[in-house]
C-alpha cells in the first residue's frame, strides 16, 4: 500500500483519532496519579492522628503533630522545580525517561496502597509518606517535562488534547475523592485506581510510535 492510494490515507485518519485519543490518555495519566494521592489528605492525617507506641508497649496520651499538609506542599514543589529544570536539559533517552518514570510512579502508589492494611508507626508512616511524595514529583517532573516534548512534535490540536487530559485528571480524582469516605477498604481501592491508570498509560505511550510509524512516508522522518 502506498502512500498515494486512498486507502492509506483512511487509514491514517482512523489512526489519526486513535493517536487523539492516546494523547489524551497521556495527558489524563501524567496528572492523575498525584491528584488522587494529594485529594487523600483525609486519609494520612487520620493515620498520623495515632499515638505513637513505645518500645514498653505502651502509647502516649496525646497524638504528635506533623504539619502533613506543609510538609506535602514542601516535598511535592521542591522536586518538581529542580527535575523540571534538570528534565530540560536532557535531550537522549526521551522514552526511557518516560517509560521509567511511569515505572516508578507505578511502584510508589503499589507500596501506598500495600500500606493501607499494614498497621505502622505514625512517625514511620510519616517518614514513608514523605518519601513518596518527593520521588512520585521527582517522577512526574520528568514525565510531564518528556511527554511535553513529544506533544510538541504533533499538530497543535494534540497539544489541545493532551491539556484536556490533565484538566480531566483533577476532575476525575475530586470525584473519586468525594464518592469515598475513605476507610480502610475504601482507601485501598482508591489508590490502586491510579496504579492501573498509570499501567494503562504506559501501555499507550508504547503503542503510539508504532501508529505515527504506519502514516509515516518511507522518505520522512517518524515522530
Amino acid at each position: 500500500m502506498t502512500p498515494e492510494s486512498s486507502q492509506f490515507w483512511a487509514e491514517c485518519v482512523c489512526i489519526g483519532h486513535a493517536v487523539g485519543l492516546i494523547i489524551f490518555v497521556l495527558g489524563l495519566g501524567t496528572l492523575l496519579p498525584w491528584n488522587f494521592f494529594i485529594t487523600a489528605s483525609q486519609y494520612f492525617n487520620e493515620r498520623l492522628a495515632a499515638p505513637n507506641t513505645t518500645s514498653n508497649g505502651t502509647s502516649g496520651s496525646t497524638s504528635k503533630d506533623y504539619n502533613y499538609d506543609s510538609w506535602m506542599a514542601l516535598l511535592s514543589q521542591l522536586p518538581l522545580l529542580l527535575f523540571t529544570l534538570l528534565n530540560s536539559f536532557l535531550y537522549q533517552w526521551e522514552r526511557f525517561r518516560v517509560a521509567f518514570s511511569l515505572v516508578g510512579i507505578f511502584l510508589l502508589f503499589s507500596l501506598t496502597a500495600a500500606l493501607v492494611q499494614v498497621p505502622m508507626q505514625p512517625d514511620a508512616f510519616f517518614s514513608i509518606t514523605m518519601a513518596t511524595i518527593w520521588f512520585i514529583n521527582m517522577f512526574g517532573a520528568v514525565l510531564q517535562g518528556s511527554l511535553f516534548g513529544v506533544v510538541g512534535l504533533f499538530p497543535p490540536r494534540y497539544s489541545t488534547l493532551f491539556m484536556s487530559g490533565q484538566g480531566l485528571a483533577g476532575i476525575f480524582a475530586a470525584v473519586a475523592m468525594l464518592s469515598s469516605i475513605l476507610s480502610n477498604s475504601a482507601a485501598l481501592g482508591y489508590f490502586i485506581t491510579p496504579c492501573v491508570a498509570t499501567l494503562g498509560t504506559l501501555l499507550c505511550y508504547l503503542l503510539l510510535p508504532h501508529l505515527v510509524r504506519i502514516c509515516t512516508p518511507s522518505h520522512t522522518k517518524p515522530l
